[in-house]
């Protein structure tokens, strides 16, 4: 079962191009293919700009057949939707309602900033939320510069690198190192990731941010390694600590600095609220987003289900993984996407329950779905599969949804991303 959150803000005016034109999109479940994250991301686009999207799952060519012609002919394909309920309907015990309304007025009186470096650089309109939807909720963006960032990176010492370097190590952190710059991830490379971390928690705390996203993509993929694992350590609360560089100040002492991956903002108004309200809850509060891969039965060792297979560059944090730290490699990003590495944070999640959420704008109003799940243990050699098919130098979760079948969660859910805490 998934529920569903409208935010009744002011709805903008609708300037879309596409509005009133059927649009179809097809998602297929054959191992190596990589269209059904393409084909979410499609969706999301098309939701924020009010288009009419449909989307149908190819398993066999038949039910390519049977969902095209239906399209064809009506424009429409009607996907059952009984799994999801308005939040309005859901029977939420007092205590927690009363808990959570109180947060919800606690958050919007003390405000919340979140830190955006290069809005839109990547050309993700669908990854941008309008102020005006943002400032009812009590949140505000700092926008700032990955140039300033690259900058403050030429500020942090050696020293100071090799420190964070050092105590990763000693939390049995292993990185896949090599000799050759272009294809492998070299002591030089990870050294230059943490100058990143470095000199994203000081700026982060210099504009007094609460979550920060960093697009990295583009803007920095030509100067600098991967920002992957960078964002891993930021999400976790046990991490290097960073010292504001003229005081001597720890900054965010004994907290995670929530990021927000592609600068992401719907995953980083979904991260910031995830990590107050389990921090309020006593539970620990680590987030992170990642893409929506693929799937697949799996039938072994007690499962028998339909298993999802979430996948991020590497910004999943340790405390996520199997093993924390110590169950964690970092391996090189791959040259046709990063062209000067980078390590990521890869390891496999921690087996147990999970909230999923997703936060989109529709017309004109900020919505939220959420649902349960459990991360669950594969058989190795599915495992090993598994990364081969995908990207196999980054984290995986392999999620089995409750009370959610695979059509149903294609046929809604608005984003090639998904929250998961």
């Amino acid at each position: 079962m998934a529920v569903h959150r409208k935010f009744k803000l002011p709805a903008r005016p609708k300037f879309t191009p596409v509005r009133g034109r059927p649009a179809l999109g097809s998602a297929s479940d054959r191992k190596n293919s990589v269209n059904l994250a393409l084909v979410l991301g499609l969706n999301r686009i098309l939701t924020q700009y009010d288009a009419a999207a449909k989307r149908i799952w190819v398993h066999l060519h038949l039910h390519l057949h049977l969902g095209l012609q239906k399209w064809l002919k009506t424009g429409r394909v009607i996907h059952p939707a009984a799994h999801v309920r308005p939040f309005a309907r859901a029977k939420v015990p007092s205590g927690a309602a009363k808990a959570g309304i109180r947060f919800a007025r606690e958050f919007r009186k003390n405000k919340a900033i979140m830190g955006i470096f290069d809005e839109g650089c990547m050309g993700m309109y669908n990854a941008i939320i309008p102020d005006e939807l943002l400032v009812p909720v009590g949140i505000y963006k700092e926008r700032l510069s990955q140039s300033a960032l690259y900058a403050g990176m030429g500020t942090v010492t050696g020293q100071e690198a090799r420190a964070v370097y050092d105590w990763l190590l000693a939390k049995g952190m292993k990185f896949d190192l090599g000799q050759d710059d272009k294809a492998d991830l070299t002591e030089a490379q990870v050294l230059a990731q943490c100058r990143m971390y470095i000199a994203a928690v000081r700026m982060a705390a210099e504009f007094g941010c609460d979550t920060i996203g960093i697009q990295y993509q583009q803007g920095l993929k030509d100067l600098s390694p991967a920002s992957d694992l960078v964002e891993g350590l930021l999400h976790n609360v046990d991490r290097p600590p960073i010292y504001h560089e003229i005081t001597g100040t720890e900054l965010y002492a004994g907290e995670a600095l929530p990021h927000f991956n592609e600068v992401d903002e719907c995953a980083g108004v979904d991260g910031l609220l995830t990590n107050r309200i389990w921090k309020r809850l006593g539970f620990p509060p680590e987030t992170t987003l990642h893409d929506v891969r693929w799937g697949r039965h799996v039938k072994a060792d007690g499962l028998d289900d339909f298993v999802w297979i979430f996948e991020i560059s590497g910004a999943v944090p340790p405390a996520h993984l199997l093993g924390g730290y110590a169950g964690t490699v970092s391996e090189r990003q791959p040259p046709m996407y990063f062209p000067l590495g980078g390590g990521t944070v890869k390891g496999l999640s921690r087996p147990g329950e999970v909230v999923w959420s997703r936060v989109f704008v529709q017309n004109g109003w900020l919505h939220c779905d959420m649902g349960l799940g459990a991360s669950v243990t594969v058989p190795d050699e599915v495992a090993r599969e598994n990364w081969r098919l995908t990207t196999s130098q980054w984290p995986m979760m392999h999620m089995v949804m409750r009370g959610i079948t695979r059509d149903q969660f294609m046929a809604l859910h608005k984003a090639n991303h998904i929250q998961v805490a």
